[in-house]
């Protein structure tokens, strides 16, 4: 690559960072004066429709499901887009399940975070903390898969460095979530969801072109990967990878504190029934489209996988061989947006389990008032070391990031499912339970993934469902039942 198609390349990338950065300080600039707390963590509750669908959407679709999930249905096939179609269902269950009934209990509580319904519904301090631990410690391992992965196709398109790319756009997402918060997250989530849309049009159009167009691609596909046609791969894609996926990004992410968090921040009935619906769309179109894409990429890549340095590296790869030297540079805008949608995403909301979670109720419950000025500071402050320390352990990139996504996506899972689920729709859920499913499912969930143990040759997520749920019904029997003020409150007659 010459060095003009390197500032090429570089150019939208600068110019969407800059907007960003700029959309922060306009949000940051409209909010003063009002609450912060409820401004910066949940955007006083103000969301729109559209909105709260787009940022819902980018903060579920990680550079995961734009670099390593393609990559993988390179691999499959159409194997691939039979388990990634469950993705369609996963806005829709979660603000349908979730989104009225957290929207209701979070006004009436005055809950901010999903750690605040959980400590009210259990009347636990230990609980709300171990919640905290679990959403930074997850959430960790989650950003820095999207560090990862949109450095890694930064580097391999523009041909910069992987250090260059981090610099590029991590430190930025850092800024601009640091300083906007939770509106400035929906907001360039938004931006971010409607360029993702975008590239991958841009990108299906291209593959499309160089290999030929879509009939040829296919022909080639049938006579030399027979394979990708058929829904088990040839054993490339076995049932218990089917039942797994289907867990984890399919039904158990309705459990998601990044997502569940959503259905507080929105401002009417009538806009969460429209975000079920775009939400569901929009999801169903980036997901299924950019798969659909990996598999048109043999139209115009002929090597395996392991040719091209792995999985996570087809889609780079694809970018770099067919879009145009002018457009290049806006095609990568769109996995990239995937990361840094993400990450902010998961960011403010693990800013929010320290200070809100810990160390605000820590002071409340202690008669230490807050100045708002200190408050801030501190929450910007949090959340920038936190980014920034995520930054650095990118700095040694780990392998296949799908599986780092999916493993971090398992543990948060395991951790919420049945506490979220259960605590919210059966009065027979008490405290006990809800901490022997947490701590406990999580604790055999980790030990499960860092052995390799599996079941059937299921992903750990299997076991940890399993372990929690035991737990909880185990823990609800023996333990003392929900006192009857705090069962008014999430069941009222």
């Amino acid at each position: 690559m010459t060095e003009a198609r390197h500032f090429v390349a570089l150019v939208p990338l600068i110019i969407f960072m800059a907007v960003m950065v700029g959309i922060s300080v306009y949000v940051r600039h409209r909010q003063a004066g009002k609450n912060f707390v409820g401004s910066y963590f949940v955007g006083n509750r103000e969301l729109g429709g559209f909105v709260l669908a787009m940022t819902t959407v980018a903060t579920y679709s990680s550079v995961s499901s734009f670099v390593g999930g393609p990559g993988m249905a390179f691999h499959i096939g159409f194997g691939w887009i039979y388990m990634a179609v469950v993705q369609v269902t996963a806005i829709f269950l979660v603000l349908g399940i979730f989104g009225k009934r957290v929207a209701l209990l979070a006004r009436k509580l005055n809950a901010v975070t999903v750690v605040d319904i959980i400590r009210a519904r259990y009347q636990s301090d230990f609980l709300a903390a171990a919640a905290a631990f679990v959403i930074v410690l997850f959430f960790c391992g989650t950003m820095t898969a999207q560090f990862v992965g949109g450095a890694k196709l930064f580097a391999a398109v523009t041909g910069f460095g992987y250090e260059i790319g981090l610099i590029s756009f991590g430190l930025v997402v850092v800024i601009y979530t640091s300083i906007g918060g939770f509106r400035a997250v929906a907001l360039t989530d938004t931006c971010c969801a409607l360029i993702m849309m975008v590239g991958i049009v841009l990108l299906l159009k291209y593959v499309l072109q160089a290999g030929g167009g879509y009939d040829t691609i296919m022909t080639s596909i049938e006579q030399n990967h027979p394979e990708m046609l058929e829904p088990f791969s040839f054993g490339n894609m076995p049932w218990t990878l089917y039942a797994t996926q289907w867990l984890l990004v399919g039904i158990c992410t309705i459990a998601l504190p990044q997502s569940v968090v959503r259905g507080i921040s929105y401002k009417n009935t009538e806009g969460l029934h429209s975000a079920m619906l775009i939400g569901t769309v929009v999801v169903g179109f980036m997901n299924i489209g950019i798969n659909f894409t990996g598999i048109l990429a043999r139209g115009t890549l002929t090597g395996t996988p392991a040719d091209y340095g792995g999985v996570d590296n087809v889609i780079p790869m694809t970018i770099a061989t067919v879009m145009p030297e002018n457009l290049i540079g806006l095609a990568i805008i769109g996995p990239i947006a995937a990361s840094i949608s993400t990450i902010s995403g998961l960011l403010i909301v693990a800013s929010s389990a320290i200070v809100k979670d810990v160390y605000l109720h820590w002071k409340e419950k202690n008669n230490q008032p807050v100045e708002s000025s200190r408050l801030r500071i501190l929450s910007i402050l949090v959340t920038a070391v936190m980014g920034t320390a995520v930054f650095f352990m990118a700095l040694n990139p780990p392998s296949l990031i799908w599986k780092i996504n999916m493993a971090s996506f398992g543990g948060s899972e395991t951790a919420f499912m049945w506490v979220l689920l259960l605590g919210l729709f059966w009065k027979g859920a008490n405290k006990l339970g809800a901490t022997l499913s947490m701590v406990g499912g999580t604790i055999i969930y980790c030990a499960a993934q860092l052995t390799g143990f599996k079941i059937f040759d299921m992903h750990q997520i299997t076991i940890g469902l399993t372990a929690s749920l035991i737990l909880f019904l185990i823990g609800s029997y023996f333990g003392k039942p929900s006192d009857e003020r705090t069962l008014k409150i999430f069941f009222p007659e």
